[in-house]
């Protein structure tokens, strides 16, 4: 439902009450909803564009576009110089951080991140599709076959050397972009059907994070792991003795990162730990209408502590989980990932590259792993588990529509250029990275157009049953 903002001029708006005794609609208390030209020229537009839901990855290509654009023209220098910048933090003679901006945005915004995919398992495991072991049955088990399929591919073309380390790329998707491909056909996409694909993204995420977290980690640094460890340990107890207030919270999980960070396990796990500990359940599970409206229903004799009660009241009847993902996903979503595929996507497509891409095993094991791996690991997968009884098709959903998903969940673009830089890091391995992002960028593409077209034919209307259709009797009456 959409909230309409009527606005009057200026020399009309003697007072915000109206001369019925009635307040003007909250959100034309606020600067956005106001008259002011800024406002509504500039931020309702953008925020109604965010309201979007493929909005997001309208962004992601646009980052994307500019990052190849910017990289392969004249002043391809500076992109590389401003991503090699780095941020030195010392005291004394002790240096505290030092990383490039690359690293700060892959290691650390990059864990705001996976604390929302954090967020958004734990909401589901507890309160949404993944709560009924049977109706999440399907998705799990067709993101097992996406995964698994895809990663046998690319190691049967890479069954040695140091390319073989990036087996694990081909098992990603990108749950923003798939969405967002997805909800270019609006309404006629069944809504099972898109909780059957953020179902299986949310799982191909757990996977994904156990894949980074326990094959991509060279060395670990015990007494930092141990230090991590601890922390986590004391945000439990502390969610255990109803300690909420927020900014302890906020200290000990850039604490909790940092000690992840030098504990070698890569960083962003701990903002997908700091997300699997957040509550998922309302604190307050029922609200009292009394306790709330009585505070407030005469303005004459609201205080600051009886607004207070009522604000703590409303507040906490929404989980701390889904708060925070409401309150940062916007944040994440148009510019985190944007500033990743800023600093991840800039390749430089000379022919020489161009021409060793197209004969390499890693940039087609990719391509493969991607398109054909994930098409027949999510449609076999999910054939089992119908055909053994082990769960059923989604409500409103035909197996055409399900092959249509499976290629969706090719497109692995974020998560699947966040392994590449952990797969083929290090001296010596860039010509397999770059290789390695030009067959996610094509596959990605390939399973963006396939999917589509293939979703849209699946849920185009058959007018030859609508003719065949028998007509009811009540209506031949």
């Amino acid at each position: 439902m959409q909230s309409v903002v009527v606005a009057t001029p200026a020399a009309s708006r003697v007072s915000h009450r109206t001369m019925s005794g009635h307040q003007p609609p909250p959100s034309s208390l606020t600067w956005i909803g106001s008259d002011r030209r800024l406002a509504r020229s500039v931020a309702r537009p953008v925020r109604e564009f965010m309201a979007i839901e493929a909005a997001s990855g309208v962004v992601l290509v646009i980052a994307t576009i500019v990052a190849l654009v910017w990289a392969n023209s004249p002043w391809s220098d500076v992109y590389h110089e401003l991503l090699d910048f780095h941020l030195l933090i010392e005291f004394g003679e002790t240096i505290i951080l030092d990383e490039s901006v690359e690293h700060l945005i892959n290691d650390g915004l990059m864990a705001i991140f996976f604390f929302v995919v954090g967020l958004e398992i734990k909401r589901e495991l507890v309160a949404g599709e993944l709560r009924d072991p049977r109706a999440a049955a399907l998705p799990t088990i067709a993101a097992v076959g996406g995964m698994v399929l895809p990663a046998l591919l690319f190691f049967a073309l890479n069954t040695s050397g140091p390319e073989a380390k990036g087996w694990g790329i081909p098992m990603a998707t990108d749950i923003a972009f798939a969405l967002g491909v997805m909800s270019l056909l609006g309404n006629r996409v069944p809504t099972q059907l898109k909780l059957f694909l953020l179902a299986l993204a949310i799982v191909d995420d757990v996977g994904a994070i156990a894949v980074i977290a326990i094959f991509y980690t060279d060395e670990i640094n015990e007494p930092w792991l141990m230090a991590a460890v601890g922390l986590l340990v004391l945000v439990f107890t502390m969610q255990r003795q109803q300690i909420w207030y927020t900014p302890i919270y906020v200290v000990i999980g850039v604490v909790i990162w940092y000690a992840v960070l030098k504990s070698g396990i890569h960083a962003t796990i701990a903002g997908v730990a700091l997300g699997f500990l957040t509550p998922a359940i309302p604190l307050q599970r029922e609200v009292a209408p009394d306790e709330v409206v009585g505070t407030v229903v005469d303005p004459e004799d609201l205080d600051a502590a009886g607004a207070r009660r009522a604000s703590l009241f409303v507040r906490e009847s929404v989980s701390v989980a889904e708060r925070l993902e409401t309150l940062i996903h916007p944040f994440s979503s148009f510019v985190i990932l944007p500033l990743f595929a800023l600093a991840n996507a800039g390749i430089e497509l000379s022919s020489e590259g161009v021409s060793d891409a197209s004969t390499s095993s890693v940039t087609l094991g990719i391509i493969l792993g991607l398109i054909v791996g994930k098409t027949v690991g999510v449609t076999l997968f999910s054939w089992l588990a119908i055909h053994f009884g082990v769960s059923t098709l989604p409500r409103g959903v035909n197996w055409l529509q399900m092959v249509a998903v499976a290629m969706l969940a090719g497109i692995g673009f974020t998560v699947a250029l966040f392994i590449t830089g952990l797969a083929y890091k290090g001296d010596g391995l860039e010509v397999f990275d770059t290789q390695a992002r030009m067959g996610i960028l094509l596959a990605s593409l390939i399973a963006s157009i396939l999917g589509l077209a293939m979703l849209s034919r699946a849920t185009r209307p058959d007018k030859s049953q609508l003719r065949s259709s028998p007509v009811p009797p009540e209506v031949k009456q």
